[in-house]
Formats: structure tokens, sequence, C-alpha cells
């Protein structure tokens, strides 16, 4: 794995961002910076999604203060420009998707010699949210979002429902190199439509908080994670999928009940990469972790602890093939 980092995407969150915020000594360059690693220390470079980033961020935050020696960078890159400009070209160890990899993805990782390892960590609620000024919705059906985000759909609250004002939607969601946005057109556009493009697309999803926060007639939909960080400032929508209004909960996510938009998240891990023990440990206390309440405190369902261990199985499986 590299040591020269000035290729690192902007976003990025490593060691030194984590000993900032606890206020221990020590540090790792970040976005531009090229110094060498020392013999003494190890890293692990992980990009991919946004919407696992606050897992993958709060995990690493708990090991680098377990295991000083040992660098770890976060980047959020979204899920698809995390696997083809960083994973599957072999500049990362691990990359964080909320939506499995795909076949063109798996193809461009064979052709470099990456073998992708999938492992579950949480179970996320895909969230509509609106502004709290927007008094006239608190459910919308699955039918109603598409109409909402494909193209050639509506264009004003009113469009969708005769009661709703008069008003353009201002429209705030992933960008196309997102796993959310992935699973966003499968399950909500569907395939015989396409997600409209004139909307405020990203790959940072507190860029689109602060969108819908500042305007009554705005939408947007990102991981119920970015909305458990401010429940006062913006609505979260009920969503019906012709059984009734089911609001995005942590519950109703590990039940199921929150239908269509209850979701898997995963990290990949490069194979060979495995050799390398601070890649596997820290890949370990990824898996184990994924199993606690850190994962709920961020916003996400915890992994069951027979998923947990069918990933260390996994894992230890990967390890005896490549050390």
């Amino acid at each position: 794995m590299w040591s020269d980092r000035s290729w690192w995407p902007t976003g990025s969150v490593s060691r030194r961002d984590v000993l900032a915020a606890t206020g221990t000594a020590g540090a790792v360059g970040l976005t531009g910076c090229t110094r060498a690693l020392s013999s003494e220390e190890r890293e692990v470079n992980i990009a991919g999604s946004s919407t696992v980033f606050p897992i993958a961020e709060a995990i690493a935050s708990d090991f680098v203060q377990r295991n000083p020696e040992v660098n770890v960078s976060v980047s959020q890159t979204g899920s698809g420009g995390g696997f083809s400009n960083f994973f599957c070209p072999g500049m990362t160890d691990l990359n964080n998707a909320s939506r499995p990899i795909a076949d063109e993805e798996r193809s461009q990782c064979a052709t470099n010699g990456v073998e992708p390892i999938e492992f579950t960590v949480g179970t996320d609620a895909l969230t509509v949210v609106v502004n709290p000024e927007a008094d006239w919705v608190d459910c919308v059906t699955i039918d109603e979002l598409r109409e909402i985000w494909r193209v050639g759909g509506a264009e004003r609250w009113s469009d969708v429902r005769e009661e709703w004002p008069d008003e353009e939607f201002e429209l705030y969601g992933a960008d196309t190199v997102s796993g959310t946005f992935d699973y966003f057109r499968e399950t909500v556009i569907g395939e015989e439509e396409n997600h409209r493009n004139d909307y405020s697309a990203t790959e940072k999803d507190r860029t689109i908080v602060r969108g819908v926060q500042g305007s009554p007639y705005s939408m947007g939909y990102f991981g119920f994670s970015y909305y458990s960080e401010n429940p006062d400032s913006i609505k979260a929508l009920a969503i019906d999928d012709g059984e009734g209004c089911i609001e995005p909960t942590l519950e109703t996510a590990k039940s199921g009940e929150y239908r269509p938009l209850s979701r898997p998240l995963f990290t990949y891990a490069a194979k060979a990469e495995l050799a390398d023990s601070a890649v596997r440990e820290f890949l370990r206390f990824f898996i184990e972790q994924a199993a606690t309440d850190l994962v709920s405190d961020v916003g996400y369902v915890p992994i069951t602890e027979e998923e947990r261990d069918e990933n260390l199985a996994r894992l230890d499986e990967a390890i005896e093939d490549v050390t």
C-alpha cells in the first residue's frame, strides 16, 4: 500500500482528525501530504460510501486509540467512486459500500489483480427528509417519490397532490457515484424510468442536510445516520409501500417493516492486503465492533452475532489463503 499520500481524496478522515478530537499527541499526513511512514508505523487506507463513513469513522477512532502505531485513513468518495478510482486500482485496502459491488467493478478489480471480500457491517434506513416548515407532508408513497425524482416527473409540490403548495421542488440527493444513488434509483425509480439530473448532487451527506435546512420547499435523501444527527432541523418522512406509513427508525429497519428503503451496508477488503497485519487486525476489530452499540450510536442497526461470526469465518479463511 502506498506511502505517498498525494493521491488521497479530499475529505479524508485520518488519525490526525481522531487525535485532534481526543487530545492525544501525534498525527498522520492528510490530503496533499507525502510524508513516508517510519518503520514503526503501519497504515490502513479506506475509501467509499458516505453512508458507511460514520461507522468506519467511529471504529477507526476507537482502533487508533488502542493501537497508536497504526494510521487509519477513512475517506468519503461514494461507493462507486471508491471502487472505480481507489479500491479496484489497488490504492486502498478497504472500500465501504451502501450496496453490493457491481459486476463491472468486480471485473475492474480482477483486471488489476484485486479480489474483493465482502463483509456486512450494518443495516440502514435510507431516509427521505424535508424542511420542518413543510407541515403539509409527513408521509409519501413510493409512487409519489418516483414522480418527484424521475426524469420528466413533478416540478412543483402541487403536481403530486393538489393540496400541496404551488411551489417548485428544491431537491438535494446523492451523486451518481454513490451507492445510495444506485439503491434509490433501483428501488424507487425502477428500471423503466431514470433518476432526474436537475437536482443538487453531492457525495457529502451533510451538504444535503444544509440544503434541506435552508428551504421550506426542499427534499433530500441519505442514510439514516445523517438524519439522526439533525432531528430538530430536518424532518424525516414516513414511507407508504402499500401497507401504511412506516417511519424510518432503527427498529423498523431491523424488523424489515421499513420497506423498501432498509438496506444492508458493507465493507470490502482487498484479499491480498490481508497479508498486512495492520489491515487484518483493523478489519477483525471492524467486524467485531459492527455487532455492538457503537453502530446504533451513529445511527445504524448493528449486525447480528450470527452475521459477525460468518464475517469472521470468511476473514479467517481469506487470511489463511494469503499468509
